[in-house]
C-alpha cells in the first residue's frame, strides 16, 4: 500500500509540473510573440530544447528548474527595460508564485535567471547550480552561430548600433556599466560573442561551441574583406 501511495504521489506531483510548464511557456508566447529582435519566443523556445539535449548529456539536474529557467530567462531583457536589470527576477518571482511553485523552486529559477546573463568581458558570471550551468550553456549557443549573427544584427538595429565603424575599436569592458555603453555591430562580436566559446560549462555545449565559433570567425573575415574591397 505505501508503494502504491508513494507512486500515486509522485504521478501527482509530475503531472503538476506539467501543468505549471503548459502555463509557462503559454505566458511566454503571448508575452514575447511580437519581439523582433531575436530575444523573442522562438530563441526561448530553441534554448529550452537546448538545455535539455545538454540536460540529457550531463545527467543528474532538476529539469523541472531547467525548464522554468530557460523558458523565462528572457523575460524581461535588461537591453529593453530601461537597463533595469532586476525586472526578470521579479517578474518570474510573480508568475510562479501565482501558479504555487514551491518557494525553493521559485529561489533557484530566480537566481539562474538573475546571474545568466554575460555582463563584459572583466566580470563573472558564473552559476552557482548545474542547472544554471546548462541554462546559461544553452543561451550562449544561442548567440552563436548563423543564428547568433542574425540576432546580433537585429538587436543592434533595435538599440540603435552602427554595423561598423573601423573607427570605434572593439573593447574588454571591466563592469557591466561599461558593457551597457554603445557599440557597433561587429564590435559585439569581439565583446563578447568570439569569448563564448571559451565559456562554456558544460563539454556538451563546448563541442557544439566550437563549430558555431567557427562559422562566425569564416562570416567576420568575409564581411571584412568586402568591407575593405577586397572580395
Amino acid at each position: 500500500m505505501q508503494v502504491k501511495r508513494q507512486k500515486r504521489q509522485a504521478d501527482q506531483q509530475e503531472i503538476a509540473m506539467n501543468e505549471v510548464i503548459e502555463k509557462t511557456l503559454t505566458y511566454v508566447k503571448e508575452r514575447l510573440g511580437s519581439e523582433v529582435t531575436g530575444h523573442d519566443w522562438h530563441h526561448t523556445y530553441r534554448v529550452w530544447k537546448m538545455a535539455l539535449r545538454i540536460a540529457e548529456q550531463e545527467g543528474s539536474v532538476d529539469l523541472f528548474i531547467i525548464q522554468l529557467a530557460s523558458l523565462l530567462h528572457d523575460i524581461a531583457d535588461w537591453k529593453f527595460h530601461s537597463s533595469d536589470y532586476p525586472a526578470g527576477p521579479v517578474i518570474v518571482r510573480d508568475l510562479l508564485k501565482s501558479l504555487s511553485v514551491d518557494e525553493d523552486n521559485i529561489l533557484h529559477v530566480c537566481e539562474i535567471i538573475k546571474d545568466l546573463s554575460f555582463k563584459g568581458a572583466g566580470v563573472k558570471s558564473e552559476m552557482k547550480t548545474k542547472e544554471g550551468m546548462i541554462v546559461q550553456d544553452a543561451d550562449r549557443l544561442d548567440a552563436l552561430g548563423a543564428i547568433g549573427i542574425a540576432r546580433c544584427f537585429a538587436t543592434g538595429a533595435r538599440l540603435k548600433r552602427m554595423i561598423h565603424d573601423p573607427g570605434i575599436k572593439p573593447r574588454l569592458h571591466k563592469s557591466f556599466d561599461e558593457y551597457k555603453k554603445p557599440t557597433t555591430s561587429i564590435n559585439h562580436f569581439y565583446e563578447k560573442l568570439l569569448l563564448l566559446k571559451d565559456l562554456m560549462n558544460t563539454e556538451t555545449a563546448n563541442k557544439i561551441a566550437e563549430k558555431r565559433h567557427e562559422f562566425m570567425k569564416q562570416y567576420l573575415k568575409e564581411f571584412l574583406d568586402e568591407w575593405d574591397g577586397k572580395n
